[in-house]
């Protein structure tokens, strides 16, 4: 077993850029007898892999044991305590995560709010060297996000409760209700067309996803588009009016109106934003 050296790490990173997963916060913790923490977290998720020791979970008064080789989820909008044992502590690894495809894979695995305690049936070593690996190459944004998909496919496919569910086909449909987004944001996408492809009433379909995802359809698609609005805008020298084009809007000033409203800045203010950042970074890296 490796050990952390008693020591604390913890690096804020913030990392976006993926269309399915979210790295915010990577960490480690040697924990003493009887450390005890809080959390509320709003809109994101945290994930601890406990390599070593024990300790309890309580999620919204409910009270979980756990021991070393086993993961807790703590949900987002969920007040959480969580208490190293007084004889034989834990030592974990934490992610703080989000995304659009976060929870539904989490589900996959028979991680949600009701079952925040997964255990593997094989492959323990693999997905708590993958947990440390991301950890020792926190900068590396794509080699972590990369990670993650890797640690969800293992976590799925070596679910203890595996055996025990069914395959959940809601869970089918939120895919590809993400899948049709991804591919069509560029066009003026009605709510009707994705669930009509979806072979399902809109209403239903809605809240389906909404309970999945945490987003409504018509919340993810302008997430979506934002967010490659963005990508444009910081990496490109395109017209405002290209990008709303290109981003499923037929005006730039009903796109300008949409991106001021997700951002709080014009589509040209977070465009010179973006290059001030970039000739501060420039000139730091000179000094």
């Amino acid at each position: 077993m490796r050990t952390l050296d008693g020591c604390d790490f913890c690096k804020f990173v913030n990392y976006e850029n993926s269309d399915d997963f979210y790295l915010y916060e990577v960490g480690t913790c040697a924990c003493d007898p009887g450390y005890s923490y809080e959390h509320y977290v709003v809109n994101r998720c945290i994930l601890h892999f406990v390599v070593k020791g024990k300790g309890r979970l309580i999620l919204d008064g409910k009270e979980y044991k756990v021991h070393e080789h086993q993961v807790f989820f703590i949900p987002e909008n969920a007040r959480a305590f969580y208490q190293a044992d007084e004889k034989d502590p834990w030592e974990y690894v934490w992610f703080h995560i989000g995304g659009p495809k976060l929870i539904s894979v989490l589900k996959e695995a028979g991680i949600d709010y009701n079952n925040p305690i997964y255990t593997a049936l094989d492959c323990v070593k693999e997905i708590e060297d993958l947990a440390f690996d991301t950890m020792y190459n926190y900068a590396r944004e794509y080699y972590c996000i990369g990670n993650i998909y890797k640690i969800c496919d293992y976590m799925i496919a070596n679910s203890q409760n595996k055996e025990e569910r069914t395959v959940n086909s809601s869970l089918l449909y939120v895919k590809t209700v993400i899948s049709y987004i991804q591919l069509k944001y560029t066009e003026p996408i009605k709510i009707e067309a994705i669930a009509y492809a979806c072979g399902l009433n809109r209403s239903y379909l809605t809240r389906l996803f909404k309970d999945a995802t945490g987003y409504s359809l018509q919340e993810y698609l302008i997430v979506y588009r934002m967010k490659m609005a963005s990508k444009f805008l910081a990496e490109t020298d395109l017209a405002i009016q290209t990008i709303a084009n290109k981003v499923g809007y037929g005006d730039a000033f009903t796109f300008t109106k949409a991106f001021k409203r997700h951002t709080g800045k014009s589509p040209s203010e977070f465009r010179r934003m973006v290059a001030r950042e970039t000739d501060d970074d420039s000139e730091s890296d000179q000094s």
